[in-house]
């Protein structure tokens, strides 16, 4: 999914987060957590047992093929339990390597009887699809054959306890098998892997990017172990090198450990490393000393109840649903990305390592997460930093280093720039925009170039360089440079939409190209390559048609090229309602915002509670497309909060809450502020603010900045059935690079803002106080 859609992921989470409220001290927040919403329809989540931001993700693998979380809830049976995943990601799924599998016995009592490659062994992986256990911290399911797994995990060792059936009266030997694959059958070159023949440990590394394990087992006693290659299996043979077959797909290889007895469970401790093997099993062996199970899952479920409990609501009478909508959507943004620091396998340093980081958390502002390996419009790593430091987290950071590295982006050309970071600087810098025919994405990139640069100028401004500033500011102004005012747009069936002026591609020398503005839409089905293909369009993963409104830093001067606030209103409400955009994908979720920059707050609100619960639920189809490292949960949780983050800039978008009131604990200051709803209504008929307070005075901007989370200050809602006049002031709109202009107009056959005939310029953004 693309990064430019800015919804709010980690680092607003991050910044938001620490001890429990006392006014809903009744809510302990585990208890509304659903890890299971998304684990059907392609919303890809990891609904296993983890820790916040943990290495260590424990789950029981599927055959599905949206499996890139690992589990999906889809009828499709299980082929093993791994302890390394992602979620939510889209793409093919990465990660579940050295996968574990249970049998109960080998029929006859022969290990070559048991099936060990994955395909084969899935015959004996079929469950209940009603009795799964999923809560923070820890998964169980139960196999038809009988055995139950169960898994928790501390930050890099995942600790799984199988449970075998009562014996028949006949014996029964329990097979543990570990082997060398992954997910998607992914690995390169050579496995490898040992088994200790006295105390059963299993060792081992293969290469799909390089993984290290080490898996030590407490139970019964131990029978005998060895190595499989393919359907075959020995206990004479202790270590294995495994290569590809000669098709070039991974040939199966691993190793058992057979089990005296099934009187007691067998305890699978998987220490984890990216370093060594050694580094795997020192991980497990602190970690994870004495394989307490249940100590183990409370400590688990401890760290998520102190990630979580910062937030806190006053339900007011709405469904129990909500809640667990609002919860388990915060918490999906604190299970990517992981926290690797200590396992980087290419420089030996104590610095923070992640991955999964910066691709769908800009589209998302919570921690912002881009893919390592594929750079999907402009340089977004800057608009994470740039959030960061506007909201003044300054603790632990090199903030010179900081910008050194923004304008690095901005900049300098990478090599590779189809995969990494901004290309066509050339263009960019002398022509000022990215020119068609060079490259895909001409469009994207030049809209997301222009944000770049201005949150850079942002940085720039508060550090005191005005020379970079005001370059910056300029290039960000780029983006009107392929507005091109008399391009239409029609369906396919050749009516047309009744809308002028689109973006449109450029070529060097200056003359336009084409693109039908709704190629890459949500209603185009010409399927053609709308991602990161060769042959791929102008827009990244959506249309011209939404893009259209990916100027977060220029409101004012984009409303003007729509003819006004009226207009602008009316091809807003035309990119919803004709289903042009899609919810479940992030470009779409500042969109359900923008209606503030026209002055019609009311209006955000209104198309907020179209979508959730519409599209976002609490079933396992509750999400409407992948989560993407948590952005669905994000924007899930930011929109219920009533605060919208505008993601690079100091501005959270004010909407009432789904609830009575939240309430948010800094992790910093230690304050805790309050956003309380008067007249609430559970069944949403009151949406509409009537008047505000901050703090006890009057307050009429539409929008408020991170400072009041760092300083817990009060903002109190009277709500009304009907929109108001408030926030509609041009005086109380977001800020804006370019002055709101137009708003003598009408909107919905009321006057859209006050102030009639008048300009504001809104200006930068202004930082919160810096947090040492």
């Amino acid at each position: 999914m693309p990064s430019f859609g800015l919804c709010p992921r980690s680092i607003a989470f991050i910044v938001l987060a620490t001890a429990l409220g006392s006014d809903a001290a009744a809510i302990d927040p585990l208890s509304y957590v659903d890890q299971l919403i998304g684990s059907r329809n392609g919303g890809n989540i990891f609904p296993g047992a983890t820790i916040p931001y943990g290495m260590a993700k424990a789950v029981a693998d599927t055959t599905s093929g949206s499996n890139q979380g690992g589990f999906t809830l889809d009828g499709t049976p299980i082929s093993g339990f791994s302890a390394l995943h992602d979620s939510g990601t889209g793409g093919s799924p990465s990660l579940g390597n050295f996968p574990l599998f249970p049998y109960a016995s080998c029929p006859g009592d022969d290990i070559n009887r048991c099936d060990f490659p994955k395909k084969t062994r899935a015959n004996h992986g079929q469950f209940d699809q009603n009795k799964v256990v999923a809560r923070p911290g820890y998964f169980e399911v139960t196999l038809n054959s009988g055995v139950k797994a169960a898994m928790t995990a501390s930050k890099h060792t995942a600790l799984f306890q199988f449970t075998f059936p009562a014996s028949d009266g006949n014996t029964s030997h329990p097979l543990i098998l570990q082997d060398l694959t992954d997910l998607s059958d992914s690995r390169q070159d050579n496995g490898t892997v040992s088994v200790d023949e006295k105390t059963g440990r299993i060792t081992g590394s293969a290469r799909f990017h390089v993984a290290y394990f080490c898996t030590d087992f407490s139970g019964p006693e131990i029978l005998d172990n060895g190595i499989f290659v393919n359907s075959r299996a020995t206990a004479d043979v202790k270590n294995l090198t495994i290569s590809r077959s000669i098709n070039g797909y991974p040939l199966p290889g691993g190793a058992f450990v057979r089990f005296a007895s099934t009187d007691t469970p067998v305890l699978a401790r998987v220490g984890l490393s990216f370093i060594s093997t050694e580094q795997a099993c020192s991980n497990g062996e602190a970690e994870v000393p004495d394989f307490k199970f249940d100590e183990l899952e409370q400590a688990a479920a401890d760290a998520w109840r102190q990630k979580l409990s910062p937030i806190t609501i006053t339900p007011g009478g709405v469904d129990e649903d909500q809640i667990k909508n609002f919860y388990s959507g915060i918490y999906r943004t604190m299970v990517n990305p992981q926290n690797y620091t200590g396992e980087n396998p290419v420089f030996d340093t104590g610095e923070p390592y992640f991955d999964s980081f910066y691709w769908s958390n800009l589209a998302s502002p919570c921690l912002d997460t881009v893919q390592t390996n594929s750079s999907q419009g402009g340089s977004n790593a800057d608009v994470v930093l740039a959030d960061g430091y506007l909201k003044g987290i300054t603790a632990g950071i090199d903030w010179d280093v900081g910008y050194e590295a923004v304008v690095k982006d901005a900049e300098v050309e990478p090599f590779d720039w189809s995969s990494n970071g901004r290309g066509g600087l050339d263009s960019w810098k002398h022509l000022d925009w990215r020119g068609f025919g060079t490259m895909t994405r001409s469009i994207s990139r030049t809209l997301e170039y222009s944000y770049n640069d201005f949150v850079i100028a942002q940085m720039s401004q508060l550090r005191n360089n005005t020379a970079d500033s005001e370059k910056y500011l300029q290039s960000s102004d780029n983006w009107k440079n392929l507005y091109k005012e008399d391009q239409t747009s029609k369906f396919a069936n050749g009516q047309d939409t009744g809308f002028k002026g689109f973006y449109a591609p450029k070529y060097l020398n200056g003359t336009w190209g084409e693109q039908d503005p709704l190629l890459c839409s949500n209603i185009d089905n010409s399927g053609a390559a709308c991602s990161l293909q060769n042959t791929a369009h102008e827009t990244f993963e959506s249309s011209i048609w939404e893009y259209g409104f990916f100027v977060p830093h220029n409101q004012g001067d984009l409303i003007t090229l729509y003819g006004g606030p009226a207009e602008y209103v009316r091809r807003l409400d035309f990119l919803h309602d004709q289903n042009i955009t899609y919810i479940g994908n992030e470009p779409a979720f500042l969109t359900v915002f923008q209606y503030h920059y026209a002055g019609r707050p009311a209006l955000s609100a209104r198309r907020a509670h179209f979508y959730i619960p519409r599209f976002f639920d609490t079933t396992p189809e509750g999400l409407p497309g992948n989560d993407d490292s948590g952005a669905m949960g994000s924007f899930v949780a930011f929109s219920m909060m009533g605060l919208f983050p505008n993601p690079g800039q100091n501005v959270y978008l004010i909407i009432p809450p789904f609830f009575e009131s939240v309430n948010i604990t800094h992790p910093q200051t230690g304050k805790t502020a309050t956003v309380r709803n008067v007249n609430f209504d559970p069944s949403y008929e009151s949406i509409y603010i009537q008047s505000a307070t901050l703090n006890g005075e009057p307050y009429t901007k539409n929008w408020i900045d991170h400072s009041f989370f760092t300083e817990g200050k009060e903002l109190v809602l009277t709500l009304g059935r009907n929109e108001s006049s408030w926030g509609t002031d041009i005086k109380d709109l977001p800020p804006s690079l370019g002055e709101y202009t137009g708003f003598n107009e009408t909107t919905s056959g009321r006057r859209a803002a006050r102030n009639i005939g008048t300009k504001y310029k809104a200006g930068f953004s202004q930082g919160g106080p810096r947090l040492n």
